[in-house]
C-alpha cells in the first residue's frame, strides 16, 4: 500500500493489527510539483515523441527503471506491455525520448492526468549515458510541453534515497510538496 506521510501510518498499523501482520517499509518517495520550468542547461541532442517503432527500446528501459529504481524483481511482462502500448497509442499519456548523435539516450513518460496536472515518469537514462544532462533536458522539455498544453502543474515521485535525481528536479523547477511511503504487510514470525 502507498500513501502520504504521516497519514499512511495509522491506517497501515490498523490494517496490520487486523491481519496479524507486521509492516515493512519498501520505499520512501518525495512528491514534487512544478508550475514553471527553469530551462535545463544546453545539452547536445533533442527531444522527440516515442513512437510504436520504439516499442522494444521503451519496454527495455521501463523494465530497467522498474528494477533499478522501484526495486521490482522482474515486473509483470504482460502488464508492462499493455501499459507501454497504451502510452504509445497517444492521448493523455506517452513517452518522449532524447536523441543525441541520432540515437535515443534518455526516456521520460507522462500519464495519470488529473483535472489540473499530470504525472511525469518514469525518467530513465541508461548508465552509459548518465551525467550528460539528457534526463534533465528531457524532463524539463516534457514538463514544459505539458504546461503549454494547459496543465496548471506537473508532478512526479522521486526516490528519497537518490539525492542526485532529487537535486536535478529542483534545478528545473520542481518543489517538494510531501512525502509518500510504500508499505507491505508481512506475516509475523511464528504467526
Amino acid at each position: 500500500m502507498v500513501g502520504a506521510i504521516p497519514e499512511i501510518d495509522p491506517f497501515a498499523s490498523a490494517l496490520a493489527d487486523r491481519h496479524d501482520a507486521e509492516l515493512e517499509t519498501r520505499f520512501e518517495q518525495g512528491v514534487y510539483a512544478l508550475h514553471t520550468v527553469i530551462p535545463a542547461r544546453e545539452t547536445r541532442g533533442s527531444m522527440r515523441p516515442a513512437e510504436h517503432a520504439d516499442r522494444a527500446l521503451v519496454l527495455r528501459w521501463v523494465e530497467a527503471f522498474s528494477t533499478e529504481v522501484l526495486h521490482e524483481s522482474g515486473p509483470d511482462g504482460a502488464r508492462l506491455e499493455r501499459s507501454v502500448d497504451a502510452r504509445l497509442a497517444g492521448g493523455d499519456a506517452g513517452f518522449a525520448l532524447w536523441e543525441a548523435n541520432g540515437r535515443p539516450v534518455s526516456l521520460v513518460g507522462f500519464s495519470g492526468p488529473t483535472p489540473n496536472g499530470i504525472r511525469i515518469g518514469p525518467v530513465y537514462t541508461p548508465p552509459e549515458h548518465r551525467g550528460q544532462g539528457y534526463g534533465s533536458a528531457l524532463t524539463a522539455g516534457v514538463s514544459a510541453r505539458q504546461l503549454a498544453r494547459g496543465r496548471r502543474f506537473c508532478f512526479l515521485y522521486t526516490d528519497l534515497g537518490n539525492p542526485t535525481s532529487n537535486a536535478i528536479y529542483v534545478r528545473i523547477g520542481y518543489e517538494r510538496v510531501c512525502d509518500s511511503r510504500e508499505l507491505a504487510l508481512v506475516p509475523r514470525p511464528g504467526g
